[in-house]
This record gives C-alpha cells, sequence and structure tokens, in this order.
C-alpha cells in the first residue's frame, strides 16, 4: 500500500508577497515554497467567485506545513478587495464615527457587527487576515486615509477600534492596526510620494499614537508602521526606523504583537534604496514581515538576493496570527443567528 509523502515542515519566513490572478502557476507555487516567503496577500485581481477564491486559498494552505499566512487589505468602504458573488458591502470607517456622534453605545455594537461579518465571510473563503483596522486619526487632510478614518478623535478611534476588534475575534481572526504612529495627518499619499510630518514626538504620541497605547497588543495582534518621515524623531520613515519600531512601539509602549511593514515598492519607502535594501531597513528595524506587492520580479531579486536569519521571537509572534480554529463554511454562516443579526445592523448603519 503506497503512502502519500509527507510535505517536509518549513517555517514561515519573514517576507509577504503576492500572486497574479485566480489560480496559482508553477512559478508562483516555486515562489511560495521558498523559505523566506511567510504569507501571501490578496487583492481584487486574485477574486471572481467565492468558491474560486476558496480554491485559490486552498492551493495555497496545502503548499507548505506550517501553511502560509493568507491576507487582504478588507476594510470596508473605498478599500474592500472582494465586494461581490455575497460578500458584504462594509461601511467605511467615518460612517461608525458619525453614528458614534448620535449614540456611542450603539456605534460600538455596530462597530463589533462589521468586524464579525468582515472577518467570518473572509474566513469561510480561507482568509486568515484583514489588516484592519486603520487607527489613524481624521485631520480632513490626508488623501490616502480620508474616511478610512473612524474619527478626529483618538478616545473615540481607541473605543471604535476595540468593538472592531471584538468582532474580529469572536470569528476567531486577528487584527492588525495601521499606520503606526499615524498618517492622518499629512496630506501625500505615501503610495506616490515620500510624506513628511513635522510634528514633535510629544504631540504624536498624545494624539495619534494614543490608541495604540490604549488598546496595546491584548487587543491589537499586529500594527503597520507608515511610510512617513517624522524628522524630529527619525530622518527614516517609520517603518524603517528602529527607533520607531523597538524604542517607541516595543519599549516604551509595550507592545509584542507582529510589526508588518507597509509594501516595499510604495514611493514612501524608496528612500531606503532598492528592494533588498528596503528589506534590510523593515527588518532591521524590528518588524517581523515585509510586504512585496505587485512586482514579481522584486520578489524574486528579494528572494535570491536578501540573506537573513528569521529571529525565534519574531517567527513565534507570526504563528499566532494564525487562526486557531477551523471556520464556518459559508452556507452555515448564513444559518447563525449572529451573523444574521449582524448584517441586519450593517444594513440598519447604511439606511440611517
Amino acid at each position: 500500500m503506497s503512502r502519500k509523502k509527507k510535505k517536509a515542515s518549513i517555517a514561515r519566513g519573514p517576507l509577504m508577497i503576492d500572486v497574479a490572478g485566480l489560480a496559482l502557476t508553477d512559478a508562483e507555487r516555486k515562489r511560495l515554497a521558498h523559505p523566506l516567503v511567510g504569507g501571501v496577500i490578496l487583492f481584487a485581481r486574485n477574486f471572481e467567485s467565492r468558491d474560486q477564491l476558496a480554491d485559490l486559498t486552498r492551493c495555497i494552505h496545502k503548499l507548505r506545513r506550517p501553511r502560509l499566512l493568507i491576507a487582504v487589505d478588507h476594510e470596508g468602504g473605498r478599500v474592500q478587495r472582494f465586494r461581490s458573488d455575497g460578500f458584504t458591502v462594509l461601511p467605511s470607517m467615518r460612517a461608525l464615527g458619525q453614528r458614534w456622534m448620535q449614540d456611542p453605545l450603539v456605534a460600538m455594537r455596530m462597530a463589533t457587527d462589521v468586524g464579525y461579518v468582515l472577518a467570518a465571510e473572509l474566513r469561510s473563503c480561507g482568509v486568515d487576515l484583514s489588516f484592519t483596522p486603520v487607527l489613524d486619526l481624521d485631520y480632513g487632510v490626508s488623501r490616502v486615509i480620508g474616511d478610512r478614518s473612524f474619527h478626529r478623535d483618538p478616545r473615540v478611534v481607541a473605543m471604535l477600534a476595540r468593538a472592531l476588534i471584538q468582532g474580529l475575534q469572536l470569528a476567531g481572526m486577528a487584527s492588525c492596526g495601521k499606520h503606526f504612529p499615524g498618517h492622518g495627518a499629512v496630506a501625500a499619499d505615501s503610495h506616490h510620494e515620500i510624506p513628511t510630518d513635522p510634528r514633535t514626538l510629544t504631540r504624536i504620541l498624545q494624539e495619534d499614537a494614543a490608541p495604540y497605547q490604549w488598546l496595546g497588543d491584548p487587543l491589537i495582534s499586529s500594527v503597520m508602521p507608515a511610510h512617513v518621515i517624522y524628522p524630529k524623531v527619525d530622518p527614516n520613515p517609520a517603518g524603517f526606523s528602529a527607533r520607531w519600531v523597538r524604542e517607541i512601539l516595543r519599549q516604551r509602549l509595550g507592545f509584542d504583537g507582529v510589526v508588518f511593514s507597509d509594501d516595499l515598492t510604495m514611493e514612501g519607502a524608496s528612500v531606503a534604496g532598492d528592494i533588498v535594501a528596503r528589506a534590510e531597513a523593515a527588518l532591521g528595524a524590528g518588524c517581523d514581515m515585509a510586504l512585496v506587492c505587485n512586482h514579481p520580479d522584486l520578489a524574486d531579486e528579494l528572494l535570491g538576493r536578501l540573506k537573513v536569519e528569521h529571529d525565534p521571537e519574531s517567527r513565534a509572534r507570526i504563528d499566532h496570527l494564525m487562526p486557531a480554529a477551523d471556520a464556518l463554511g459559508w452556507d452555515a454562516l448564513q444559518e447563525t443567528v449572529f451573523y444574521r443579526r449582524a448584517l441586519a445592523s450593517i444594513h440598519a448603519l447604511d439606511d440611517r
């Protein structure tokens, strides 16, 4: 009697990369098997239907043991990668902040409902993590943040984020607060520019970074620093700065969760040099995992040239992001009372 050959164990590496389409190519299977890879980020181009998405995530998860972490930017509002074939169109976080101004307790319940629906639908299709919630404050000046922010008041942001994270947790999903220490006070978009925020450390910690300090790693499972330079604190963007990541986030604020770099192919990351220099800067500053998106050529260059020893503590933090229990299938999810009630709550927010 023949037995299937057991896959060799390959620990999750410090890089998260993407794939081009609706199914894996042979080249992508080879790329994802590289020991430096630890995760995959999906985009709207990777979605055609729920069945197709589930097949794609199943194929990615079957490639390795332990399985790769599958993530997506699926916040609600204008940043939601999957929006058809049954996926609930989620409100912007600003809509929850506006509801807070009418009734804070109702707004918090709605935020929990949004978090639960967001996470439960993704998990039913095999996605492990959404890079949410946005903790940036709404100063009314940032083109890239805008209605992705809950509110201008850091206390309101912290309370609504706490409620949304509770919903994620109820569905078995971790969270990612972004963009530390705050992207909301600069107009420039770090996807296309190199933003600079001239404020002092004291002011940033009192306002923009306050939600990170109040919530901490017991609630925020992971953090993504901003590709923003705060010259009165450090000449490097926050995600490339040991002062921001190791000294302020880890030591001063006591954060012990995962730190992801933002996409290393963004213009805001270009100050560090080529793709290898960017990855070295992010990992050297204390990031646990670095993202390389939309450029398979750069991903291949990085996999071929990057020389790094993945710290065991960093690897353990990444392992803790993986869901601990199996998710409900899509059909079973539709029948649960809690899911149906959460949907009604979201629709009520849309109809107000």
